[in-house]
């Protein structure tokens, strides 16, 4: 185990469900590919649970809608696959002016992702997040698709599409060390996690050939009504990353739920190609 992981173990036993794991769940490779979209700022407000957590707003009267899919390809828990719709946000004071995702995290202590859907490929994966932190999981089809010039992942629901994401591998280099920080609802608490995370990312502002494609489900609907623009204003990629996800602490009690969409109980399809 690398420096990164240095007194990761021995963890703390966790179940939930059918799911079985040890806390902090340790993830040593995967492929992160993330795209930002301009919002309604209304829509995005009414989506938050708690007054104090206020979005991100682009150049005044926007808000910010990421799309985050994780292709884990070797963690404690297994491989499996993840995509986040979530919702860049201040918690606490209310920031006077906005500014771009990739420069936020340091002049805003309280930023962070508010976790609207959270689906995985497997019911463990399901059973513990919701279970754990009350993330917005539920189980979807991925097929994600790594070439020499674009990320890709196609996501259903036994047959009915949901989203298919693209982004081009270009932009330019960062190291990524900061922590990524999401809020979630579990019980009616408002549960703050700070998952350290190490890596190289690409970040590009030129999004031309990155696209998403939305479908008919629930899930894309949901999407569709935040008022999300029609070309994302900013992509980024991981070349590598490795991240530690702990427990949450609870920050604020009785705020609205949060409950996602729940879809049905059963496994689904991890598919990962390589084409040249």
């Amino acid at each position: 185990m690398n420096e990164f992981f240095a007194g990761a173990r021995p963890g703390v036993q966790a179940s939930f469900e059918d799911a079985s794991f040890e806390l902090p769940i340790l993830y040593f490779r995967d492929d992160l590919f993330v795209m930002f979209f301009t919002a309604d700022l209304e829509k995005v407000r009414a989506a938050m649970p708690s007054g104090r957590l206020h979005p991100v707003t682009f150049f005044g009267n926007k808000a910010l809608v990421g799309i985050a899919a994780f292709n884990y390809l070797n963690t404690t828990i297994g491989p499996y696959g993840e995509i986040g719709i979530v919702l860049p946000a201040i918690y606490g004071d209310k920031p006077s002016i906005g500014v771009v995702p990739a420069m936020m995290e340091s002049r805003w202590p309280g930023f962070g992702v508010v976790v609207a859907h959270l689906p995985v490929t497997k019911t463990t994966a399901r059973d513990a997040g919701r279970g754990q932190w009350g993330y917005t999981k539920f189980v979807a089809d991925m097929k994600f698709a790594n070439t020499p010039e674009y990320h890709q992942v196609e996501m259903s629901e036994e047959g009915e599409h949901i989203l298919t994401m693209r982004v081009m591998k270009k932009g330019f280099v960062k190291r990524d060390n900061k922590p990524l920080i999401t809020y979630s609802v579990l019980n009616n608490e408002l549960i703050r996690t700070r998952i350290p995370q190490k890596g190289t990312c690409r970040v590009c502002l030129n999004t031309t050939g990155s696209h998403l494609m939305l479908g008919d489900h629930p899930v894309a609907r949901s999407i569709e009504a935040l008022g999300v623009g029609p070309k994302p204003v900013m992509t980024r990629y991981y070349i590598e990353r490795s991240g530690i996800l702990p427990a949450g602490e609870v920050i604020e009690r009785d705020v609205a739920a949060l409950d996602g969409y729940k879809g049905k109980d059963r496994e689904g399809i991890h598919e990962t190609s390589y084409l040249p």
